[in-house]
């Protein structure tokens, strides 16, 4: 599938996702309040500004910023199951909002400064991530093979759960609950005043990532044959974990630990580009994510004004079959790892 085919699609579910809600609203009318004309309800105005066009751009922002993440990881470490949760980037922005919620009653103090209710968790998920990021960079250094830091970011989320299951068990039923929502995940958590700092921060490191097609094409060679084509293997692994990590830890923050997007993704984008060349394959993986957030945000959406489906029972209906597949390629030795 063509870039241009994958633009048109996410053009189309994007206005899709604006044009239909669990509240009607007639699709002239919509038409009108986009182009900034006068609405017969003024509801209908605050609910597409204020709902339905941030939630938007947050599920192309996330998708894309998810898809890149997961496919950068995939080729650093050469495997095809590894993407942020593998790391235990989203097990430490699960601890932070743990540490929120569960333990500091939805709050941060600290010193002279005081964050509570959404902003609070979504500075704790920040810190957990940055935390984790910070700690995986630490042992990149100490690591040179990609195998041994893969397995020691999956012991870091190990402990991470282990910490969050402790804060489970001695937490009110409030505060479990209230985590739990956070974690199903969802595309509705980012304001219209948060969303010009959300975006700037995933633009930002979608452009870094697409600028590093050329060493990620060497790694694929490995690493000793990227280290003779004059690229520095262990800062160039270390900045694309940087970009990972931030992509990563922002989304999470927002949304909550979105599952099998990054995960899956970079394999659809593989079938539908049919080559490994990153020139290509990032902008595919990016347009890929994005169609594929839009459309689970459409999934979401129940009929009428019954609410809204978590985010992550929708992901795995088609993510899980994904990496199925992969899986059965990958064991017949047909697969691009």
């Amino acid at each position: 599938m063509g870039v241009a085919v994958l633009v048109v699609l996410v053009l189309a579910l994007a206005a899709a996702n604006l044009y239909w809600g669990t509240v009607p609203i007639p699709a002239d009318e919509v038409t009108a309040i986009l182009l900034g004309g006068d609405s017969a309800d003024s509801g209908w105005s605050f609910i597409v500004w204020e709902s339905r066009v941030p939630q938007c751009v947050t599920a192309l922002l996330c998708g894309a910023a998810l898809a890149v993440s997961g496919l950068i990881l995939q080729t650093v470490f050469s495997n095809p199951l590894a993407d942020s949760s593998i790391l235990g980037i989203s097990s430490g922005a699960s601890l932070g909002v743990a540490l929120v919620v569960l333990a500091g009653g939805g709050s941060i103090a600290a010193g002279q400064f005081a964050f509570s209710g959404f902003l609070s968790v979504v500075a704790g998920a920040m810190a957990g991530a940055m935390v984790v990021m910070l700690a995986v960079l630490f042992l990149s250094v100490l690591i040179r093979d990609g195998v041994m830091l893969l397995i020691a970011g999956i012991m870091m989320g190990y402990l991470a759960s282990s910490a969050i299951s402790l804060l489970n068990f001695f937490a009110t039923d409030e505060g479990v609950h209230s985590f739990v929502v956070w974690g199903l995940g969802s595309f509705g958590g980012v304001s219209s005043v948060q969303l010009p700092a959300f975006s700037a921060v995933v633009v930002g490191g979608l452009a870094a990532a697409l600028l590093m097609a050329k060493p990620l094409n060497a790694l694929l060679l490995g690493p000793r044959y990227a280290a003779n084509l004059g690229i520095r293997v262990r800062r160039v692994r270390s900045w694309l974990l940087v970009v990972a990590g931030l992509l990563t830890a922002v989304t999470t923050a927002f949304c909550g630990p979105v599952a099998f997007i990054g995960l899956a993704v970079p394999h659809v984008a593989r079938m539908l580009s049919g080559t490994a060349n990153h020139r290509l394959l990032l902008p595919v993986t990016l347009l890929t994510g994005c169609a594929m957030a839009l459309l689970c945000n459409l999934l979401c959406l129940l009929p009428g004004e019954r609410g809204i489906i978590p985010l992550n029972a929708v992901t795995p209906v088609w993510g899980a079959p994904v990496i199925i597949y992969v899986l059965i390629r990958w064991r017949k030795g047909n697969a691009s790892f």
